[in-house]
């Protein structure tokens, strides 16, 4: 997936293919609300990406992705065209524009990108903000082209434990990894599935930006975990967002496709009856 600089965006706002959307999503516990903060403030021309609204409406898990013919509804509400090139960001630097730009690709969108940094490294620079009413772009008849194909299920995760088929790495923050620290979810207790790796996803963010690290850095961080370009890599987390984080840093190491186990540690809790 590709990264774009916020100074590539400051000068390319006005080219009339693309589509800037705030996909700013927030944990439960947090007391924020990202459409909330939109309304109040975003780059100029973009529209809100509702995570929860674009995902599964059936399903009892968060985030699972939906068939292509939900998302395509989706899509076309907000307006996106198929042609559109598609900047993703949030209000955090890096957390949800990921997971939002990952699932545009699964569906076939050709053209993509997530703001390094997103909007807290905007506004780190000083580039114009816009507040009052966000426009409307009215209704498009945006086809989302394939199934997603890069995904992992429950039973995959499960007889992975013995096949050792591919390496899961789990971005979770260590405390919830190692049980130390409680799930965002209060039902759920923390933990980890056996024979996974944690790798926590600020381990590659630059806290001060919101930016990604270089490719370096990255490689050392992968080469501490043994991963390298020759192994098949499932990423997870607790519902799916934090795990694309890590898997676009992969990718910018290894120019390589990953997969992402959906259900994460939630479905692994629910399932295995890890609850309190």
């Amino acid at each position: 997936m590709n990264l774009i600089t916020c100074d590539w965006l400051n000068e390319n706002l006005n080219q009339k293919d693309l589509s800037i959307i705030d996909c700013t999503w927030h944990l439960p516990g947090t007391n924020r609300d990202g459409k909330s903060e939109f309304l109040n403030e975003r780059i100029p021309g973009s529209i809100f990406f509702d995570l929860d609204e674009f995902s599964d409406q059936s399903s009892k898990y968060p985030h699972t992705l939906a068939d292509k013919e939900w998302f395509s509804k989706k899509a076309s509400e907000l307006g996106i065209q198929n042609s559109d090139h598609i900047i993703c960001y949030d209000t955090l630097g890096i957390f949800t524009s990921p997971r939002v730009s990952w699932m545009f690709s699964q569906y076939g969108h050709e053209k993509v990108s997530i703001l390094d940094g997103g909007f807290k490294n905007w506004k780190i620079k000083k580039f114009k903000v816009e507040t009052g009413k966000p426009q409307n772009k009215g209704q498009s008849n945006y086809i989302a082209k394939n199934n997603p194909k890069n995904i992992k299920f429950f039973e995959d995760i499960k007889n992975n434990i013995v096949s050792s088929t591919f390496k899961l790495i789990d971005a979770r923050p260590s405390g919830r990894f190692n049980a130390t620290d409680p799930e965002p979810r209060p039902e759920l207790q923390s933990g980890n599935i056996p024979n996974s790796q944690n790798l926590p996803f600020s381990k590659l963010l630059d806290p001060a930006t919101g930016c990604m690290k270089n490719k370096d850095e990255l490689k050392k961080i992968f080469d501490e975990l043994s991963i390298s370009s020759e192994d098949k890599i499932t990423f997870s987390c607790g519902s799916g967002v934090a795990a694309v984080i890590a898997g676009t840093a992969y990718e910018k190491v290894f120019n390589k496709e990953f997969d992402v186990y959906d259900g994460s540690w939630t479905e692994w809790a629910l399932k295995n009856k890890l609850i309190k």
